[in-house]
């Protein structure tokens, strides 16, 4: 099985959302729903979400995706994202888990 690739979510955003889930504001002003690999995780908190609480991490399948989900250079970080060109089915979601603060209000979490 290929490695799941992951997507950060607010709490009440996911929640609210419906089946497919559409993304943010972000993942709508840049026409698709941005991920990121396990080791692109602790960068992507750090940057996007710190002092923020109430998040989610959920795991996708990556072969449930097929054609729309592609693999794009990102300038900024040197890296190659996956980048869902529509929304996410939650049928493959493999699964949802909290992101906890720790003491230091470090984000941590254990995909």
């Amino acid at each position: 099985m290929t490695d799941p690739i992951y997507k950060i979510v607010p709490r009440g955003e996911w929640e609210s959302s419906g089946d497919p889930y559409k993304g943010s504001a972000h993942d709508s002003a840049d026409g698709f729903l941005h991920f990121s690999t396990k080791d692109q995780l602790c960068e992507t908190l750090r940057l996007y979400y710190a002092g923020q609480t109430d998040l989610l991490l959920i795991a996708v399948n990556v072969t449930a995706l097929g054609a729309a989900l592609r693999w794009e250079h990102s300038p900024s970080r040197s890296q190659d994202f996956p980048h869902l060109y529509g929304w996410l089915p939650k049928s493959a979601v493999i699964s949802v888990q909290p992101i906890a603060d720790d003491a230091q209000a470090r984000l941590s979490f254990a995909p």
